[in-house]
């Protein structure tokens, strides 16, 4: 059902913005891991981006946008990210459309981690799982990052790119107190370096990377524990002069925008649409 909902979503896209869709299939965890889902979506973005392929669709080079969804929105992140830096691609995008992205693997005791932890759609449990498959089977990960003791102590300079207490608004702070995660063992990240790697946490870019990206749209709900990942990355996205507009969903949770059966998917739909039309 989740890919038809993207599927309706592509098509409604096509014909309100009269756009061409690409929509781009990527190998899935645990069965391949990071970095094959990167190099999937990087390599489909670099054969659009060529101007044999933009002339045979009609598409406009200076008007170019991308956008992703929870998975998703960390692969459109991370590879709008890299793309800054390939000498081999020469058209650039105009926009990118984030709809609450996973961006970090360092800290998951963030406060829309502990308030959200049992939600029925993406318990922390489950979003501790799925960070560590991506990366590896082995069980070890998984419960390291449970107990946020995954991190060793050679990476801590790469903690303040997550640091919610100094990158988030403080009516999200409330109640909550900021602890550094306990040091794991260098073995894991020397096992699985992955998970300290900016393709696939691409809130540890650091601002001279962030300064060169687009205009960005970023939409984030309340009830989610990736709530903080977006919100993180717009203050960052702010403080490196980047024009972001951030829509914030008090009554959304994670993957309302896939759930058409409810008003509220319309509603982010048409905030989503919306800003593209005005943007791209």
């Amino acid at each position: 059902s989740a890919l038809f909902s993207y599927d309706l979503l592509s098509r409604r896209t096509v014909n309100r913005l009269d756009a061409v869709v690409i929509s781009v299939n990527y190998r899935l965890a645990p069965k391949y891991h990071f970095p094959n889902q990167f190099e999937d979506v990087y390599n489909a973005l670099k054969w659009f981006l060529c101007h044999d392929v933009l002339d045979k669709y009609g598409v406009d080079p200076e008007r170019i946008g991308i956008s992703g969804d929870s998975a998703g929105g960390n692969l459109a992140t991370a590879v709008t990210q890299q793309l800054i830096d390939d000498p081999d691609v020469k058209i650039k995008l105009k926009t990118q459309s984030l709809i609450y992205p996973a961006l970090q693997t360092l800290d998951m005791d963030l406060p829309s981690y502990w308030e959200n932890s049992h939600f029925p759609f993406l318990p922390r449990s489950l979003m501790v799982r799925f960070w560590s498959e991506y990366f590896t089977t082995d069980k070890s990960l998984t419960k390291a990052m449970l107990f946020n003791q995954h991190v060793p102590v050679e990476s801590s300079h790469l903690l303040k790119f997550v640091n919610w207490s100094s990158l988030l608004p403080e009516k999200y702070k409330k109640g909550h107190f900021y602890n550094s995660p306990t040091y794991g063992s260098s073995e894991l990240a020397k096992k699985y370096p992955g998970f300290l790697d900016v393709r696939a946490a691409p809130l540890l870019a650091d601002d001279n990377k962030l300064r060169s990206l687009p205009l960005t749209h970023i939409i984030t709900c309340q009830y989610d524990v990736l709530r903080d990942d977006g919100i993180m990355y717009v203050t960052r996205l702010q403080n490196a002069g980047v024009h972001v507009t951030h829509n914030h969903v008090e009554d959304g949770f994670h993957g309302a925008l896939s759930d058409y059966a409810l008003k509220i998917a319309y509603r982010i739909e048409n905030q989503y649409m919306s800003w593209l039309s005005e943007n791209l």
